[in-house]
């Protein structure tokens, strides 16, 4: 007995709908997969990614994780990226965080959670390299808004130094990585600015303070 068949019934009208609209959609995306964009995101329920940027299925590859983290230890996040640049052959990476992330909500404060709190010590440390920016705000609402935004800033530039994404470079493959973060509160993304395209932007944008 299925305990969960509301979503059961809820595949069956998503995927009849697909069909109505496009009677050749799942037998096309059967066959092959050709995105353009590798998204890099947080698990949170509240952050749908193919939703968030209209795209359909099949037009997306996407990795999460809590507080949308990428480290030089992490063979699942690495696999994820080599497939996508060298198989799939994106062209775009996206690293996506959020307003009111919880786990850098954790990271900010220190506390300890168990398991997850090795994860978040490499939050932790975007915290604490970035200690004086943070200390100028006053209230922590404001603080945890802007280690948001750090944290999207330091998992673009480690993107930019695996092995994949300079290999890539190496090669003359066109390949962008970006840094954007969305708000829960009104569903929409904003563009934070970086974009790198060569191991040398990637210098000089760590070379900023």
């Amino acid at each position: 007995m299925r305990i969960l068949n509301h979503l059961f019934e809820n595949n069956r009208k998503w995927a009849s709908t697909m069909t109505q609209r496009d009677p050749n959609f799942f037998k096309r995306l059967s066959h092959q997969q050709t995105p353009q964009y590798l998204w890099i995101g947080c698990a949170d329920s509240r952050v749908p990614a193919n939703e968030i940027v209209g795209l359909l299925p099949g037009e997306l590859f996407v990795h999460r994780n809590v507080a949308n983290v990428v480290v030089h230890s992490d063979l699942n996040c690495l696999s994820v990226i080599q497939y996508a640049v060298e198989t799939l052959r994106v062209q775009h990476i996206i690293v996506c965080g959020h307003y009111g992330c919880g786990g850098v909500l954790a990271a900010l404060r220190g506390e300890q959670l168990g398991l997850i709190d090795n994860w978040l010590r490499h939050v932790q440390d975007v915290r604490d390299k970035n200690f004086p920016a943070l200390e100028f705000f006053r209230d922590e609402a404001e603080r945890h808004h802007r280690l948001c935004e750090l944290n999207v800033v330091e998992q673009v530039l480690n993107v930019c130094r695996t092995t994949v994404v300079q290999g890539a470079w190496e090669r003359g493959q066109s390949l962008a990585v970006h840094g954007w973060i969305y708000s829960i509160g009104d569903g929409l993304l904003r563009d934070l600015d970086i974009c790198i395209t060569s191991p040398t932007e990637m210098r000089q944008r760590a070379a900023k303070p």
